[in-house]
């Protein structure tokens, strides 16, 4: 029996993790450019009403057809297209920028201000996104902003705990202990070597927390808690489907696809990042 070469079967699993980076990276830039495109182009109008073309079938009116209100449906999906990444980029930036300001600082404090800022985020996990929009919807009323305060806080806890878990690892290396020996802060400290060693876990959970904005912003507009008519979004679109399942098809299946690329996209990109930046899983060959 032939041994494998130990180079040539560590190298399949870093082609695998390569080509999910790849993969992720142009699904993602894709759906970025359509994004961009929408702000100075789109075939129609995404608020233009036609009632005597509605519920055009593909090709016939337009590439995707129109909705039950005569809407090209190209047109609203690249619209909302921006609409969904922005939403979910502004959320993640939220929750990112909040939830790693408290892990580090948790990280480098310890003590009783560690244990609160983790029983916070334990209460807070205890809230999920489409309840907490519910609430936050009843003070401000439905919305952009609600939909970006509601995710935003979701991700919170979540970037605290990933950035704590790390951080606290950074924390137990020699040359930080050697760098508390000789006097530095532990403002110095995290910033100087906590915050860099950490960053690959920010961008792996970026990307992976983007796929989740994604998917519960659509769920928030899918409810009406999301940005309001006539503004395009692929959850509402979804919405306004239902009734015209079987008569229409498509209008259904044009925003669930591009829900479901984007988050597989974004899926595949964390997947490819973690895969290149994690030490522990990097297989060299």
């Amino acid at each position: 029996m032939t041994d494998v070469p130990a180079n040539t079967a560590a190298a399949a699993p870093a082609r695998f993790g390569h080509a999910r980076l790849v993969t992720g990276a142009a699904i993602t830039a894709a759906f970025a450019a359509v994004a961009l495109l929408s702000l100075v182009w789109t075939p129609e109008s995404p608020a233009r009403v036609r009632v005597l073309a509605r519920l055009q079938a593909p090709l016939t009116n337009g590439l995707l057809g129109t909705d039950h209100l005569g809407r090209d449906v190209l047109s609203m999906l690249m619209s909302g297209a921006f609409n969904s990444l922005s939403i979910a980029a502004l959320a993640v930036a939220v929750g990112m920028s909040i939830g790693t300001a408290l892990g580090v600082a948790a990280a480098a404090r310890r003590g009783l201000f560690e244990a609160v800022v983790m029983r916070i985020c334990d209460t807070m996990f205890a809230f999920p996104p489409i309840l907490s929009a519910i609430m936050v919807g009843a003070l401000l009323g439905p919305g952009a902003l609600t939909a970006v305060l509601s995710i935003g806080a979701f991700m919170v806890p979540v970037f605290a705990r990933v950035t704590r878990g790390a951080a606290l690892q950074i924390w137990a290396r020699e040359y930080v202990l050697a760098a508390r020996m000789a006097g530095r802060s532990g403002l110095s400290i995290t910033a100087v070597h906590v915050i860099p060693n950490i960053a690959s876990h920010i961008i792996i959970q970026t990307a992976i927390q983007l796929a989740l904005g994604i998917l519960t912003e659509a769920g928030l507009s899918f409810l009406g808690l999301g940005v309001p008519p006539p503004t395009a979004s692929w959850g509402r679109m979804l919405a306004d489907s239902q009734t015209y399942l079987q008569l229409a098809p498509w209008l259904a299946l044009a925003p669930g696809l591009a829900i479901t690329f984007a988050v597989l996209g974004l899926n595949l990109l964390g997947d490819g990042l973690r895969d290149l930046l994690d030490p522990r899983r990097r297989v060299s060959a």
